[in-house]
């Protein structure tokens, strides 16, 4: 795969030394609300995943991008889900991990060589995002980067004590 370079930032395929990051993001529970994941994963696990990993993105139906700074840190991960190639459509997760690197940009940019990759290289008509009411960062992040809201799901996520709804972005290759 082509490196994908901003200004501060470059997304690049997985690698095996990614095992312990993606270990760390897939078992902090406090992320878990983002995923609907509920329950651990094992290194075991990841590592079978990192090992098919390589597969294109019209064989797995999706893509996981390490989202790293210059000095070669690697900050986030970035995904493309339900790859859809008949209509031309794909999801977007982003996640940068730590607090301290989050408000600096590198989502913004990391989110915008994505959708450009979506665009201009899988050649995709529209992206999309499912974010929570919750998440104003996120819903901030995405609607910077030409996204608009077309949608809630009612009660759409339960967090333990209650329902919370869910915004639906989109956006459309023009």
């Amino acid at each position: 795969m082509v490196t994908l370079k901003g200004e501060h930032i470059y997304l690049r395929a997985l690698e095996p030394n990614d095992l312990d990051f993606i270990y760390a993001v897939e078992n902090d529970t406090s992320l878990w609300q983002l995923s609907d994941t509920q329950t651990p994963y094992s290194k075991f696990l990841i590592q079978q995943y990192l090992d098919n990993a390589h597969q294109d993105i019209f064989e797995a139906k999706q893509l996981r991008l390490a989202i790293c700074d210059n000095e070669h840190k690697t900050l986030g991960l970035i995904d493309v889900f339900d790859f859809n190639i008949k209509n031309k459509r794909a999801g977007i997760g982003i996640l940068i991990k730590d607090d301290a690197d989050r408000s600096k940009g590198y989502g913004k940019e990391a989110l915008a060589l994505l959708v450009t990759y979506c665009f201009k290289t899988l050649y995709l008509h529209q992206v999309y995002a499912n974010i929570s009411e919750t998440n104003l960062a996120s819903l901030k992040l995405f609607k910077a980067n030409g996204f608009v809201t077309i949608g809630l799901k009612a009660d759409w996520t339960f967090n333990g004590h209650h329902f919370q709804n869910e915004f639906i972005l989109q956006r459309i290759n023009n």
